[in-house]
């Protein structure tokens, strides 16, 4: 059975998928991932065009607004869905970690 692309996601997705609980455009969402992630994520026009494209293929987000060049997404339901798992993924991660590195400390 193959993995799900989205079962697991890289630090680029989740701040994007993040910030994507309010709309925004392509330029919106670039400046929003380094400002989310106290400018330790940049994401570039060229990945940020290609996550999106997989992240509406996938119903996980939906373009809400064509002006010109200037398309705007939003989160769906599926969204948020898979941004809540990585979430409490990340949160387990941080839990067992704690509870090892204190035990070796």
């Amino acid at each position: 059975m193959a993995r799900d692309q989205f079962q697991n996601l890289t630090e680029p997705m989740y701040y994007i998928l993040l910030s994507l609980l309010t709309e925004r455009c392509g330029v919106d969402i670039m400046e929003t991932v380094v400002q989310l992630s106290n400018e330790r994520v940049k994401v570039g026009p060229g990945t940020l065009y290609a996550l999106l494209g997989k992240f509406e293929k996938e119903n996980i987000i939906t373009e809400t607004q064509v002006q010109g060049r200037k398309r705007s997404y939003i989160i769906t339901t599926k969204g948020k869905e898979i941004l809540l798992a990585e979430y409490k993924r990340l949160i387990t991660l941080i839990n067992d970690g704690a509870l090892y590195m204190e035990e070796k400390l």
